[in-house]
């Protein structure tokens, strides 16, 4: 049998900052008593591993599928520290996320151990009305400044705020501090590390333990590069389309490219791939139909799928106007069959 689309189990993560905005947002039952911050949809590293949800390959982990496949899922992509190169989350910010930065290769390599350079982005789902994130410092901020700042809690002028609203995607390479803000759901597209240096965390306590989370100034101000300038919040966007479909580049990094596509009820369209790809399904729904795979592979909103690059002749049929995010890793010569996309 064609190696199929893969969806996963979620592995939901309890935080102290989360809620339910994942279950409600995405029509979810939620049997937690507990507030959820995170729901990692695809992840292969030793802090959450998932597992195929449904289909031949129900019950293995992504890694024993990635054995197994080998470059039938992987194509010319390359595992990275020995996993999948992506790691997708759905965060539920009920408060305000510490103020964090995560190291970049040259602090990683430095530091050594378990520490893991750590890109990724934010696509914004739903945000209350004063939704914001921070995201970056602000003109003129040196190490002392920003020192002072994390120790006092006046970071206000010290952090670049910038509104967080539904369709935003941010971009946050290594080395760039930030925070999400209270009321904002993302999807977060990220290389697979769990490393994160907490600078400030809002004086919050622990239930679990009576006392503050831990803090890593030291570790954080390493990471940051307070003479170089910093990243914009955003990339510019990029448009093609047809009559049924359009397809909006959102960001590009050498870690991932992200893509928003949309395509129109009744729509059929050729899957154009050859290289590993990730949906993550904003609305509206559909199926896959592969030649030699028997069962279509159906998707709908929330749900999180990783195409293989051996997908072979391959057919996507939607059902209603849908729109989904699109996540691949670049490599020489990129997706293929470009010219064939929708």
């Amino acid at each position: 049998m064609v190696p199929g689309p893969l969806v996963f189990e979620p592995i939901y993560k309890p935080r102290i900052w989360g809620g339910d905005r994942i279950f409600r947002h995405f029509g979810r039952l939620n049997r937690f008593a507990e507030p959820i911050g995170e729901s990692w949809e695809l992840s292969d590293i030793p802090e959450g591993r998932s597992v195929v949800a449904r289909g031949p390959e129900a019950g293995r982990t992504l890694g024993q599928v990635a054995a197994e496949w080998g470059p039938d899922l992987l194509g010319d992509v390359a595992l990275l520290d020995g996993c999948f190169p992506l790691l997708i989350k759905f965060i539920d910010a009920r408060q305000w996320l510490s103020v964090q930065v995560h190291p970049p290769e040259s602090v990683a390599r430095r530091m050594g151990g378990d520490v893991r350079v750590k890109n990724e982005a934010w696509y914004v789902l739903d945000a209350d009305p004063d939704g914001a994130i921070y995201h970056g410092l602000e003109p003129g901020i040196d190490r002392r400044t920003f020192r002072e700042a994390m120790i006092s809690g006046r970071i206000e002028g010290v952090l670049r705020k910038v509104p967080a609203r539904p369709g935003d995607c941010f971009d946050l390479p290594s080395g760039t501090v930030h925070a999400l803000g209270a009321g904002v759901l993302v999807a977060e597209v990220q290389t697979p590390s769990d490393t994160t240096f907490r600078a400030y965390d809002w004086g919050r306590v622990d239930p679990s333990t009576g006392r503050p989370r831990a803090l890593h100034l030291d570790e954080a101000m390493e990471c940051i590069d307070f003479d170089a300038p910093q990243p914009p919040p955003t990339q510019p966007r990029s448009h093609m389309g047809t009559v049924s479909t359009t397809v909006t580049r959102l960001c590009a990094c050498p870690s991932f490219i992200i893509e928003k596509v949309r395509m129109a009820e009744g729509t059929r369209r050729s899957v154009p791939y050859d290289e590993p790809v990730v949906w993550i399904v904003l609305e509206g729904g559909g199926r896959i139909v592969q030649k030699g795979r028997g069962e279509p592979t159906a998707f709908s909103r929330g749900d999180v799928l990783l195409l293989p690059a051996a997908l072979g002749e391959a057919t996507v049929e939607i059902d209603r106007d849908t729109q989904w995010l699109e996540a691949s890793i670049p490599v020489r010569g990129s997706i293929a069959r470009t010219e064939d996309r929708p």
